[in-house]
């Protein structure tokens, strides 16, 4: 009889052929495992041999990232210089020169607070007091007035933090409001459903832009003689209320996804409609409509550059403010990648703190 240590050695040595495991395992089992999907991995790749390199050696190697116009015309690269040329006016727009310090602070307080927030076990009074403080001195910061700081029209405004107080702000209303616009809706009251049936349906039926003009142009007109309302302050309340009512039919879906037997269960240990819903009805179907809602909010923070319809000079303004320069004209692709990009972090945020909650409350 063999020892175990002939048979350990034996089965060492005998080990599965090379083409099943690693990278040339996963090739043939993902990429070759077939002549469509082997004519689809050639066809891909070749698309990309043609596509990538130019593109790297356009971004990258043949690119310019101090210079002027001019010496931009003169290169067949990227011209990133309209970009670091004319960062501050792309990030603060009109804002005072030597006053910009006060938005970058305003924007750095509010990326810090956003990222404190996360963790689920900080959620308690004091952070809502926290915000409450930080919003006051973020409205200092930008509007000034006070404490010797020199005030400063919303006029003024834009650039990065418009976009930031428009869209923070903006989600942050309108989520409180599509949950109860919800709770309405599936109301046994016939007033308060129609009223807010209504509501939703024509809401949705009408597209931001037309939100945004009425505010814009059609509500000024029925305000008495000398009053006026801040352009920034009826774009906001635009974004709320067209928000809201997408968050509503999320809402809406979450309710209905809940057994009729919780219901009766809180009807059986004596609980009232409120307390129904707060403690039982709605943490369960807000974490179901994690995802779904997750998709409303990012969308509506894409929404935002909307704005520039009605000459609001956000983050996308200040970009086509810079290309309208005879200078930098023909460098568009430069800027709007840069825009691009910072959508793109700004969304991958909400999407990563999404995946995070939904593995928190996944009990």
């Amino acid at each position: 009889m063999q020892s175990k240590t002939q048979i350990t050695n034996e089965t060492d040595a005998i080990k599965p052929p090379i083409t099943s495991i690693g990278v040339i395992g996963w090739m043939r089992t993902n990429l070759f495992n077939g002549w469509f999907n082997s004519l689809l991995t050639i066809i891909v790749i070749y698309l990309l041999w043609k596509t990538v390199p130019p593109f790297v050696r356009w971004a990258l190697f043949d690119s310019l990232w101090v210079s002027d116009g001019t010496a931009c015309q003169q290169t067949d690269g990227a011209c990133w210089s309209v970009v670091t040329a004319n960062l501050r006016f792309i990030i603060f727009g009109f804002f005072p020169h030597d006053l910009q310090w006060r938005p970058l602070l305003a924007m750095l307080i509010l990326i810090a607070l956003l990222f404190y927030s996360r963790d689920r076990k900080r959620w308690k009074k004091s952070l809502g007091y926290t915000w409450v403080a930080a919003l006051i001195i973020m409205g200092l910061l930008m509007k000034g007035g006070l404490f010797g700081l020199e005030s400063v029209e919303s006029s003024k405004w834009g650039g990065l933090p418009l976009t930031l107080l428009l869209s923070v702000f903006g989600l942050t209303a309108a989520y409180p409001l599509g949950v109860v616009l919800a709770l309405g809706r599936r109301s046994r009251m016939p007033a308060i459903k129609t009223l807010c049936v209504i509501y939703i349906e024509m809401i949705r039926g009408v597209p931001l832009i037309s939100l945004l003009f009425m505010s814009s142009v059609v509500f000024p007109l029925f305000l008495p003689e000398g009053v006026t309302v801040n352009k920034i302050l009826r774009a906001q309340v635009a974004i709320i209320l067209f928000t809201a009512a997408y968050v509503a039919e999320v809402v809406r879906g979450g309710l209905q996804a809940i057994p009729k037997g919780q219901y009766e269960a809180a009807e059986a240990i004596g609980l009232n409609y409120v307390q129904t819903m707060r403690l039982i009805v709605l943490p369960q179907a807000l974490k179901i409509m994690i995802p779904p809602t997750v998709s409303v909010l990012i969308s509506a923070f894409k929404d935002t550059s909307l704005v520039v319809i009605i000459a609001l000079y956000d983050l996308l303004k200040t970009t086509q403010s810079v290309l309208s320069d005879p200078k930098w004209m023909g460098f568009s692709a430069e800027a709007y990648i840069f825009i691009a990009f910072v959508y793109f972090i700004c969304c991958f945020f909400m999407s990563d703190y999404s995946r995070r909650l939904e593995k928190e409350l996944a009990t």
